[in-house]
């Protein structure tokens, strides 16, 4: 368990030290309570970074897109964090690292900060530890904040709901566009990019992107772009940051943009207030005992798992 964040590693936090940095995504991974304390220091220090948020299926591209894009910025001169959510691996407990090999060149230059995050088998909180994440960055002046997740799974979804700007990543001849409805991301995307675009049925892809776009309704009126890239090739990144750049400032200032905020608020909240309440019946006085006991009933039938929650809440 990560110690609590001194004043002093605040004050390292926003003179953007990196270790101080590490320090801090260390204890809001592993330590709610002392998160809770440095999330209050940090949190008046936020909302400068633009924080955009990457999702797409595995084999999409997303890690080299990632890499090519936050050097783009890097040419901009603009210091860059990246969270990479992972699942964990159920051996080590840590995140499985994949594509982040790629970016260990990036990884050398100090303007740039790289985490991958996992579950690590906590009970929930992954969300949550991924956002305060980001805002630690952002109070740590990364100017630039991606979020690159796996694609899969609600929590991660929750996390991308959380960015400034999200972008969907498909490619061509994968099915991208039926899973996408599936999962609901057509209603979270902000820009589309057609990754590995130099494969055969790109415009295939386009087409039935955009007829699925037109039947679409966003209620802040925006057409969410679809830009082609080639990431390996640094094709097409220059259009994405654009494109990022124009719903950001589409949204600055808007009634949506205000609703969008306030729904992140909404969700933080919740996201706090259920690891807040899990928390507290998990530290209760022979729990696990009593969870136990209630888990060999309901796989034996004897009770039902409504039944042993409510037992659990009473404890």
């Amino acid at each position: 368990m990560s110690a609590p964040v001194s004043d002093a590693n605040i004050e390292r936090i926003l003179a953007g030290d990196p270790r101080g940095v590490a320090r801090a995504i260390s204890v809001v991974e592993d330590n709610l309570q002392a998160a809770s304390a440095l999330m209050q220091s940090v949190f008046p220090h936020t909302g400068r970074a633009t924080v955009i948020g990457i999702t797409g299926s595995p084999g999409a591209g997303k890690s080299s897109l990632v890499d090519r894009l936050a050097g783009l910025y890097r040419k901009q001169e603009k210091r860059v964090g990246i969270i990479a959510v992972d699942p964990s691996s159920p051996f080590s407990g840590g995140a499985i690292l994949g594509d982040r090999i790629r970016m260990q060149t990036l990884g050398l230059d100090p303007g740039v900060f790289i985490r991958s995050m996992a579950t690590r088998g906590q009970l929930g909180g992954l969300a949550r530890a991924s956002v305060d994440a980001v805002a630690v960055l952002d109070a740590a002046g990364y100017e630039k904040i991606i979020v690159e997740t796996v694609g899969v799974g609600q929590d991660e979804v929750e996390i991308v709901k959380a960015a400034d700007v999200t972008v969907v990543v498909l490619v061509p001849g994968m099915g991208d566009d039926v899973q996408a409805i599936k999962a609901g991301i057509m209603e979270i995307s902000d820009v589309f990019v057609i990754n590995k675009a130099d494969r055969d049925g790109v415009l295939r892809t386009e087409k039935e992107l955009e007829a699925l776009l037109s039947l679409a309704h966003r209620d802040d009126g925006w057409q969410p772009p679809i830009i082609k890239t080639v990431a390996t090739e640094n094709k097409g990144l220059d259009e994405l940051a654009v494109a990022i750049e124009s719903y950001r400032d589409f949204q600055k200032g808007s009634d949506q943009g205000v609703a969008r905020r306030e729904s992140i608020a909404r969700w933080r909240i919740i996201e706090l207030l259920r690891e807040q309440l899990l928390a507290r019946v998990v530290s209760g006085e022979n729990f696990t005992a009593r969870f136990n006991e209630l888990a060999s009933e309901v796989a034996a039938k004897r009770t039902d798992p409504y039944a042993a929650v409510d037992e659990l809440m009473k404890t």
